[in-house]
């Protein structure tokens, strides 16, 4: 099997479990570190020609990170693309093992089972948290409805206060989420880096707990650490 991999979290599980398999991928797919692969472009910008020119047996996307015109094009030149949709960690779980099984594993993956093993039953704060999860600034946008990242965080006992919102990554003006009260901020470092210096200070008073993007977004071998360096992050920001 020749893949290509527009996903960053998708480019380390195949990687991962499938050596060898992998042709092409972004520029933003960092791990494992050291691939040595084509690369083809942003997520967003992919290079369409250099994809073609690879000759894949199966292009792996995704729904959100990745556009329908860049699939629809790369399908028109007659390749082959499985695109993902995931919006829990249950639903990374199916996805994973669908997307494996595709690009050719001979069999589950150990970090798959460690993965499922370790959100059985993740550790959690000792009480329920509310927080903003600011994704983006200038401008500023949070987790909103219906996303990966806001139900890992309800897992480990964090809401975010704008699950509930018409949109998955409204913009809210910085003083509408000062508003909002939160118990706490939660800053990953991906796709904004927020940093120890670039972030907590538009929230004078507030715990912030600056978060690895990597474990709370991506859907991959980094699952199966995921609890535990989200969790020591969110309580050391209480600490």
């Amino acid at each position: 099997m020749r893949i290509v991999s527009l996903v960053p979290s998708l480019t380390e599980a195949v990687a991962s479990s499938v050596p060898g398999a992998l042709v092409g991928a972004t520029d933003w797919c960092s791990h494992p570190a050291g691939l040595d692969v084509t690369r083809i472009g942003g997520t967003k910008n992919p290079r369409v020609d250099r994809i073609v020119a690879l000759a894949p047996d199966l292009v792996i996307a995704n729904e959100e990170e990745n556009r329908e015109p860049d699939l629809a094009a790369l399908r028109a030149a007659g390749l082959e693309v499985l695109v993902t949709d995931v919006r829990d960690v249950p639903q990374a779980f199916a996805e994973l093992a669908r997307v494996l099984r595709a690009c050719g594993a001979p069999s589950r993956p150990q970090w798959l089972d460690e993965a499922e093993e370790a959100w059985a039953a993740p550790p959690s704060l000792t009480r329920r948290r509310t927080a903003v999860v600011p994704v983006w600034r200038r401008p500023w946008m949070v987790l909103g409805r219906d996303t990966f990242a806001g139900d890992v965080l309800a897992r480990l006992g964090v809401d975010q206060l704008y699950a509930g919102h018409a949109e998955r990554y409204p913009r809210i003006p910085v003083g509408e989420l000062l508003a909002a009260a939160p118990d706490l901020v939660v800053l990953p470092d991906e796709p904004y880096r927020f940093t120890a210096d670039d972030g907590p200070e538009a929230f004078p008073g507030l715990p912030c707990a600056l978060l690895s993007g990597r474990h709370l977004t991506w859907y991959g071998p980094s699952l199966a650490e995921a609890p535990k360096v989200l969790g020591e992050a969110l309580r050391a920001a209480h600490r």
